[in-house]
Order: structure tokens, then sequence, then C-alpha cells
């Protein structure tokens, strides 16, 4: 075994070098064209203030005025995405485009470090890996946000490890920052027991939501809330359960009502892992949602680790490590790469293993870790 380990963890170290070395190199997408749609956002805020930062008209102008060439987009996330780029206005523009690429990038790789519960160079190994996949650097490119999102959920998993449930629950607000990718997890810790970790999510998201009021009074809010029950965006539903089965009206509407409840029964069985608890809401969260984009995969990544991480029998990471491989650039940039509308397919597969898990019989029920035990000792799997 240790002869095996010897050879296969510098191997591994090589692949996912190679593979993020890929990512690096394939950059096909426009440039930018999500955080120039924020920052144009945060500057209409700041000069004409923050009530007017859904006046599309005046965003698309910000937009032509920071990048002539960049395609025009009307900004609908939530208002603290804005107020995060607003933090990089006083810089030109591209200097400030990858800046924020650095942080959102950085963020979610020093949280999968850092919540690793492997050691030496199997941690960076583990961590690299949930870099490689395609659509971490394709929304990094983006300049999208999720990275960020994807970062509070491995954060709020090790948090909740050591049963520091209120930070964990602080971690978790980096959800407000796109909300319909990741909006049960904060519900599926609350069915699993984590009190604590809810309320203060809770209490995060009313102060932000108190901020915006504040900030943008009530015409703004109004007008924001307007524009998210309009028309949702054209060509983001590939990644839904439309796009995916081919399904709509009531028939959507039913399923989504049983993925969350199957969500939510999973995690109240899984209570005493909360990476599985954490992981099922993630899921949930992606296959309920209305809309999403390539690059909200990131998500679907950072569920999968939390599985491996959690789960380290090789009926579990044999596919996992397969869906990997899929969805590396080695493959997804070939013919044998998988559609957008394939990839709710998997998120369903792990969500339902996980929900099999939740009522195998005799399924360990461990105590996960605590803020007494050892950080670097793995989890009772």
């Amino acid at each position: 075994m240790a002869t095996a380990r010897r050879f296969w963890v510098p191997f591994a170290l090589v692949v996912v070098v190679l593979a993020l070395a890929l990512d690096l190199w394939n950059r096909n997408e426009p440039i930018g064209i999500d955080f120039h749609t924020y920052e144009a956002a945060a500057r209409v805020g700041l000069q004409a203030g923050w009530s007017h930062i859904y006046d599309q008209s005046l965003v698309a102008a910000q937009q032509m005025n920071l990048v002539p060439g960049q395609t025009v987009q009307p900004f609908l996330s939530p208002p603290p995405v804005a107020w995060i780029a607003g933090l990089l206005s006083p810089l030109p523009y591209w200097p400030a485009y990858y800046v924020w690429a650095a942080f959102t990038f950085f963020v979610f790789a020093l949280a999968l470090v850092w919540a690793s519960s492997d050691v030496g160079t199997v941690r960076w190994v583990a961590a690299g890996a949930a870099l490689a996949p395609w659509w971490l650097m394709h929304a990094v490119h983006l300049g999208q946000v999720v990275p960020l999102v994807a970062g509070g959920i491995v954060l709020a998993w090790r948090l909740a490890r050591e049963r520091r449930d209120v930070a964990a629950g602080f971690a978790l607000a980096l959800v407000l920052l796109k909300p319909n990718t990741a909006i049960l997890i904060p519900f599926a810790l609350l069915v699993a027991g984590r009190y604590r970790a809810f309320a203060a999510w809770a209490g995060a998201g009313a102060v932000v939501a108190g901020v915006a009021l504040a900030t943008m009074g009530p015409s703004g809010v109004s007008t924001y809330i307007g524009q998210l029950i309009g028309p949702l965006p054209a060509g983001a539903n590939s990644l839904t359960l439309e796009g995916a089965l081919g399904v709509g009206g009531a028939i959507a509407f039913g399923l989504r009502i049983f993925i969350v409840a199957a969500t939510l029964a999973a995690a109240f069985r899984l209570r005493q892992s909360p990476g599985l608890a954490i992981a099922a809401g993630t899921l949930g969260s992606l296959l309920v949602a209305p809309y999403l984009h390539g690059s909200d995969l990131c998500l679907l990544g950072a569920a999968a680790w939390l599985v491996w991480e959690e789960r380290p029998a090789l009926a579990w990471r044999v596919p996992i490590a397969a869906g990997w491989v899929v969805a590396s650039p080695f493959v997804a940039s070939s013919a044998l790469g998988l559609g957008l509308n394939r990839w709710p397919l998997v998120e369903l597969a792990l969500l339902a293993a996980l929900v099999v898990e939740a009522w195998r019989p005799g399924r360990e029920r461990a105590p996960a870790l605590t803020g007494k035990a050892e950080v670097r000792t793995r989890a009772p799997a």
C-alpha cells in the first residue's frame, strides 16, 4: 500500500498540474464579460446612486464606456456583487479585472487547501484536482462571482466539521452573492440540526437586506424584484431540468418539489456528516434552479469534493474520479466531452447516491469532527 501511494500521489500531482495548465491555455470565451457587468453596475451606483444599479440603460452606458467592444448584458446579480466590485473602481478596468479574477480563484483554492482533511502532498493534490475541471477557469475568465460561493461552501464545511456553527453560517453568507445556485444549503444544515449555522446565515441575510433597502430605497428594491420575476435570461436553461429532461410546466414544478423534499430528507438522515448534508443541499439547489450557466458547475465540483473528502471508500471515489476525468480539460475540450444539458444528469446521479446512502441499512452514524478533535485527522466515514 505504501509503495503504491508513493507512486500514485506524484502521478496524480503531475496530472493535476497539467490539467490546470491546459485550463489556462484554453481561453476561448470573451474575457471578463461578467465582471464587466458587475463593475458597470458598481460605477452606476457610485456615480448616480445605488438605487439606479438596476437601471439597465445606465448600466449599458457604463459597460460601453468601460470596454467599448465588449458585449453588453443586463445586471441581475444581488446588490452585494456590485458593492464588492465597487471596491475596485479606483483601478483602471483591466487591472481591476485581473485583481478580481485572481481574488476569486485564490479564495476558492485556499478554502480547499484549508478545509481538506488530508495532509502533506495529498492535501495539495486534492485541492488542485477540485480546481482543474473546465468550469472553474471558465468562471475565472468570465470574471464570475460563483467561485466565491464555492469557496464559502467549502469553508462552511470545515467550520461545521469543527462545530463552529456560527462561523459556518457566516461563511455561507457568500451564497447571497448568487442565491439561485445554492439556496438549499442553509436549509439542509437546519434540518441536520445545525440551528446556529442557519441562524447566523439568516442574520447575515437580514443585514444584507437591510443595507440594500437603506442604500437602494424602496424604488430600487422594487425595480430589482420586478426584473427578477420578469422573463429569465435567454440561453440559460441547458443546465436546468427543462434543458436536461425536456420537461416543463407542472411536471417540472413537481420534480422540483420532489427534489427539494429528497434533498432535505437526505440532509436530515446524514446529519452526522455535515459535508454530505452540505453536498446534498448544493446538488438540490443546482437541480431546482430556474436558470444556470456553465460557470455555475463550480458548485457541482465543490459538492463532489465534499463527498470525496467524507467518503474515502472506492465505491464513492472511483465514480467521482471518473467524473473528474470527463470534466477535466483533457476530455471536456474533445469530442468526448459532455454537453451542458448532460451535467444535470450527473448531479441527479450524485444526489441519488446520497439519498441511497442516507437510507442504507447499517450505515455508520459516527460523529463528525468536533472543535476538540485533531483538525488534520479525517472525519469518521
